[in-house]
């Protein structure tokens, strides 16, 4: 069975009248089509640049395999929490969750002693208590730090939704907390709590998730984070692609339609106002509302005119703060099960080298340095279906942070095509990672059939992020400080996934719904309110951003701004 979502833009065109274009269709723009779609019986039109729909939720396949290149795990997702909320609205319901193990993450220093993070606020303290003798105030005082640091997110980013005249009443009040904590980098506010030494080390090796070291990553995505995953991770049952798939059927069910191998050339404004895109063939495609999903330099850099972000102060901000890390991934497929190889759900971090402040940088600017992270997911073993899809094997990801610079000058070469050099470098990086993983699971040693690395080229061909970059801006104490909103200075034009929010998954989910939101101008909150009290829905896309009249289905649409 085939995991491609959308229809093919090469091959057929969009046709009729659209409430509403997405640009991409990462979580975030799925989100906010599919919300669109249920909460405002909105038509909407999904535009992607790969060849299928998903973003970084999406799978590939290769024979006898497939891998998910993005979602190694995700938290929050127990029945009633609003994460599973978000994600039961955008797929219906139809996207079941798998636990997994109570040691959801396990660390594993230079000294080759491991630390095993388990689920649940107690049971994790309980578990490093019993390694660190002595230390269970400190630990108990950072997890109340970061349950406190979590708190002021909300209404920080539900201000980034709200309409700019209330915002400037209110917002000041809704992001003060958060701007106390996001100020602060993750270095400051922990090492103080836990001092030096082994224990600073595993409570702060969740970083990759955000892609900085604690002395440059801000609190606030650390808080984020970490509480994220407090209670334990969890993954889509039958792969991350049905994330994609269940959601293409909310957004078809209404009419709207989800359409790949699709560019993006423009923005289209017409009397100051957002009226449509320009596809790189030089069609043009109609709609009261555009949605970007393609992040925000992307949006402001590119798909618009730069004056726009330079008037409004935002684009020389994009550029001060910069993208986020860049990463290599190497996806191997083994001719053995799970349980044959004694591979288990619980994600590995393995930190190889002692000082991670002063290995990152210079791991990042010699590739030839030693590794300092592997990050290593075993997405077969949790998905409980994927042994009836793939019977007597298994998957294992590799992840490392990488400097697009490396393989800079290999980029404007065709997928695929890239040459023996670069070829020749991907299997001796590839070899390195493999070996770091062999010592840690050795009995994967002779069942590695298929071996595939992606780079920050790769990502760049299939995002348009222009560094290959994972978690769009970096997250940074600037970054909190940046005045991105969900309407951008172009009336009709709204901005989505994870810039507006936080990285990851579960950050672009909240992107989206902060966009729908905007977009009905808070109705859609409404909408949420009455369908968790078990009322029957009963909205309309109501407000002045759009008043949606609508004479019969497959009619044409007439929408107000």
């Amino acid at each position: 069975m085939s995991n491609k979502v959308g229809r093919s833009y090469k091959q057929e065109k969009p046709e009729g009248r659209w409430d509403a274009i997405v640009i991409g269709s990462g979580m975030g723009g799925l989100a906010s089509a599919a919300l669109l779609a249920r909460h405002a019986d909105a038509r909407v039109l999904v535009l992607e640049r790969h060849s299928t729909a998903g973003g970084f939720t999406h799978t590939f396949k290769r024979p006898g395999f497939e891998w998910d290149v993005g979602v190694h795990y995700i938290g929050q997702c127990e029945p009633g929490s609003p994460v599973r909320m978000l994600f039961d609205e955008v797929t219906n319901g139809e996207l079941a969750w798998a636990r997994m193990p109570e040691v959801y993450d396990r660390v594993i220093l230079h000294d080759g002693e491991s630390y095993d993070l388990v689920a649940g606020g107690r049971r994790f303290v309980d578990a490093l208590a019993s390694r660190f003798p002595g230390k269970r105030a400190a630990i108990e005082r950072y997890v109340s730090t970061i349950i406190a640091g979590t708190k002021p997110g909300m209404p920080f980013f539900v201000d980034r939704a709200l309409p700019a005249r209330l915002s400037a009443l209110v917002g000041p009040m809704l992001r003060a907390p958060l701007l106390r904590i996001s100020d602060r980098t993750v270095e400051e506010v922990v090492r103080p709590i836990v001092g030096d030494g082994p224990l600073y080390d595993v409570l702060t090796a969740q970083c990759g998730d955000y892609g900085l070291t604690p002395r440059h990553a801000s609190f606030a995505i650390h808080a984020m984070v970490v509480g994220h995953y407090l209670g334990g991770g969890y993954y889509p049952v039958g792969g991350s692609a049905r994330i994609a798939t269940c959601a293409a059927d909310v957004i078809e069910a209404r009419g709207g339609e989800i359409f790949v191998a699709a560019e993006v050339e423009r923005v289209v404004i017409e009397g100051g106002r957002a009226v449509g895109v320009r596809m790189s063939d030089g069609r043009e495609l109609r709609a009261p509302i555009v949605i970007s999903d393609a992040g925000a330099p992307n949006t402001y850099l590119r798909l618009l005119d730069p004056a726009i972000g330079e008037r409004a102060g935002i684009s020389g901000m994009l550029r001060a703060i910069g993208p986020s890390a860049s990463h290599l991934s190497l996806y191997l497929g083994l001719d053995r099960t799970d349980a044959e190889l004694g591979l288990t759900g619980t994600n590995l971090w393995i930190y190889p080298e002692a000082d991670r402040e002063a290995a990152f940088p210079r791991y990042l600017a010699d590739a030839d340095a030693p590794i300092p992270l592997v990050y290593a997911s075993f997405p077969s073993s949790k998905d409980p279906s994927f042994a009836a899809r793939h019977p007597g094997k298994s998957t294992v990801e590799l992840v490392t942070l990488a400097n697009v610079d490396w393989v800079r000058k290999w980029q404007d070469a065709r997928w695929k095509k890239r040459g023996a050099e670069y070829d020749a470098w991907k299997a001796k990086m590839s070899e390195r990672l493999l070996d770091i993983a062999y010592q840690h699971r050795p009995s994967m040693r002779g069942h590695v059939v298929h071996a595939e690395l992606s780079t920050p080229i790769s990502t760049r061909h299939f995002t348009a992020h222009p560094d290959g970059e994972i978690y769009g801006l970096n997250h940074t104490p600037e970054r909190f400080r940046l005045p991105l909103r969900a309407q951008t200075p172009v009336p009709g034009l709204f901005l989505t996934g994870q810039d507006l929010v936080s990285c990851g998954v579960a950050g672009a989910l909240f992107g989206g719904a902060l966009t729908a939101t905007a977009v009905m101008r808070g109705e859609m909150l409404a909408s949420l309110a009455r369908r968790a009290m078990g009322r029957e829905r009963a909205t309309r896309w109501r407000g002045d951003a759009v008043k949606a009249k609508r004479a019969e289905r497959d009619s044409a649409t007439a929408i107000e701004g």
